[in-house]
This record gives structure tokens, C-alpha cells and sequence, in this order.
């Protein structure tokens, strides 16, 4: 675990604080991942851009670092490891200032003997996200997972494992890859997070979303409640993958030039009103204005798809309904 910070974090502790406005922020690293998986919710590849700008991406780490309301960090990309410069230099200030340090990688930093310097990066960890499903294992072998498991747990880091849901194939697998490395008793030290499969970048071409139901049906999107930063200075009202792709609606991005208005980027975000009453009150409730009551009965793939539409129609400004919609969730 972290140096001197308590206890380590598992998925459920996670996503509450994530929930909750203000105390968990996500970095998104680089862009960078030698992986290659054809389900690649970001699109990353060997060749994606990374860290440039240095002295932007240090302002960026020392004002998370400076935000005392903010208890834990999330870093991803991309592959994070790839990234050993900027990784090194924000689990080292982090941890420095006190916060909480959740990392999300393949573990293909574990093919051979694992350098010296990755140990010190787990070191500073409280919780690992790593990803096995059959994408994953066309690029990265059992022993490399096994590897990576062992060094995770081995570091004091609580490890997630998590697998794109295939009808219970991908978590039985990543349950005996667990027994293999950690023993029988690995639930003590890790646990499975089995997750939908995501519709963005590469992944767009692989899945399919079968269900769909009505725009009235959806509840809060806690995303929102958590921005995230990437590491050239834009920062986004949530950790959609497409958004952090540079696409969908505007309202959603704020690209903070210089750097030092990182802090503005994410303020104006937590007091937008509209997306304080999507991420606190409800999409679905938002089906009741009537500027977006024909959306009510539509069906959508997801809380992103209705998102999109609603945020397309009011792409800046507010109006009055909405604001005393956000006052009255602020209150409850």
C-alpha cells in the first residue's frame, strides 16, 4: 500500500468515493499502449502520442496534488507503465501529498523480469486494475499475467482484476490465472470486476449493445461527479472514452490553456447546473423539461447515448427550470 496512508481499496470503496462530488479525480497519462487489443475502448496503439510538455504536466500533478478535497486519484491511459517519466513523477508527488493511488493497466510491464523502478511505482499504490479477457490474451500470455498479479499483491496494493463480461468465460478464466499465481485463498489479497463491453474507439466494431430502454428510466450518471484530466491540459466532465478521444459534445470539454486553469476547467464543471442535475438528480428526470420531453419514450443503449442528445440541445447556458432543478438536488 502507499506509504503510511491505511488501508488498501477495493472496487466497492472506490466507487463510492467516486460517487461522491469532489473526492476522486482520474489522470489520463498518456495515450500510449504496445498492447493492441482490437476491443481498445480508447483507440490506443504503439505509436499514440505521449507526454510533450513537461512543465504543463507538472503544473497538472501539483495542483491535484494541492486539492485537498480530493482523497483519490486515478491514473490510466494508454498503458500508464509505458509512460515512466510522468508516472514516476506523479505516484511520487501524490503520495507526497497525502492521496490515495489507483492504477489501471494490462500488466504487459510483466513479460519479462520486472524492473526495479515499477516495484517503486507499486509501491506507492493502494489499488491495481488489471485487465485479462480473451482480447487481452492474444497479446499478453498467462505468465505475464501471473507475473504481473504476484508483483501487484507482492507491492501490498489491493488488485482488481477486471474482464469485459462474455457470459461468465472471461471471469472463470481470470479466476483459475488468479488461483495459479496467488493460491486458493486469492480472494484475501484480490478480487474480479466483470464490466460491460464499451461501445467507443475500437470496441465500436466489436460489440454490440442488444438492450436499450426508455429516456424516463435513467437515474443520476455519478460520472460526471468526478473529472477527468488528461496530460496535455484538456480536462473532461467525465471519463467517457469517446470524450477523452476528443469527441462528442463541447460541453464536456474544456481545454485548459495554460495549464494553471486546470483548476477552472474542473470548477466550472462541478457548478454547471445541467450537469450537476444529470450527475445528481437524473437523466430521466430531465426527460420531464419540456425542452427534452419527446427524449422520455426514445430507447438508448445507455446513459451516455441519452447524455449526448440532451447536452446537443443545450450545448452552453441554462435556463431557469434547470437551475432550480440543481438547487433542489443540492439540497436533498
Amino acid at each position: 500500500m502507499s506509504a503510511g496512508v491505511g488501508a488498501v481499496l477495493t472496487h466497492e470503496q472506490i466507487e463510492r468515493i467516486r460517487s461522491s462530488r469532489g473526492r476522486s479525480i482520474l489522470l489520463f497519462i498518456t495515450d500510449r499502449c504496445p498492447v493492441g487489443c482490437e476491443h481498445c475502448s480508447v483507440d490506443s496503439r504503439a505509436t499514440s502520442p505521449m507526454i510533450t510538455d513537461f512543465e504543463r504536466f507538472e503544473r497538472i500533478v501539483d495542483w491535484i496534488a494541492g486539492q485537498f478535497a480530493l482523497e483519490v486519484v486515478g491514473i490510466s491511459g494508454g498503458e500508464p507503465f509505458v509512460e515512466r517519466r510522468g508516472l514516476t513523477l506523479a505516484t511520487s508527488r501524490f503520495v507526497a501529498a497525502g492521496k490515495r493511488l489507483v492504477v489501471f493497466t494490462s500488466g504487459v510491464w510483466a513479460v519479462g523480469q520486472v524492473p526495479r523502478w515499477i516495484h517503486d511505482v507499486l509501491n506507492r499504490l493502494d489499488c491495481v486494475y488489471l485487465s485479462t479477457d480473451a482480447f487481452h490474451a492474444r497479446a499478453i500470455a498467462d505468465d505475464c499475467f501471473v507475473r504481473a498479479a504476484q508483483t501487484i499483491v507482492e507491492s501490498g496494493a489491493w488488485l482488481v482484476v477486471q474482464v469485459v463480461d462474455q457470459g461468465g468465460v472471461a471471469s472463470e478464466r481470470a479466476a483459475g490465472l488468479l488461483s495459479r499465481a496467488l493460491g486458493e485463498q486469492w480472494g484475501e489479497v484480490a478480487e474480479i470486476n466483470v464490466i460491460a463491453p464499451l461501445l467507443n474507439g475500437r470496441g465500436a466494431s466489436v460489440f454490440e449493445r442488444l438492450t436499450r430502454a426508455e429516456g424516463h428510466t435513467f437515474g443520476p450518471c455519478s460520472l460526471v461527479r468526478s473529472p477527468m484530466v488528461r496530460y496535455d491540459g484538456t480536462v473532461t466532465g467525465c471519463c467517457n472514452e469517446s470524450v477523452i478521444m476528443g469527441q462528442g459534445p463541447d460541453r464536456l470539454v474544456r481545454r485548459a490553456e495554460p495549464a494553471a486553469t486546470t483548476g477552472d476547467a474542473v470548477a466550472r464543471f462541478h457548478s454547471d447546473p445541467l450537469l450537476r442535475v444529470i450527475g445528481d438528480v437524473g437523466l430521466g428526470v430531465l426527460t420531464e423539461h419540456p425542452r427534452f420531453s419527446d427524449l422520455a419514450h426514445r430507447r438508448y443503449s445507455s446513459n451516455c447515448e441519452l447524455c449526448w442528445s440532451i447536452l446537443e440541445r443545450m450545448p452552453a447556458g441554462t435556463d431557469p427550470l434547470v437551475d432550480a432543478i440543481a438547487a433542489l438536488g443540492a439540497q436533498s
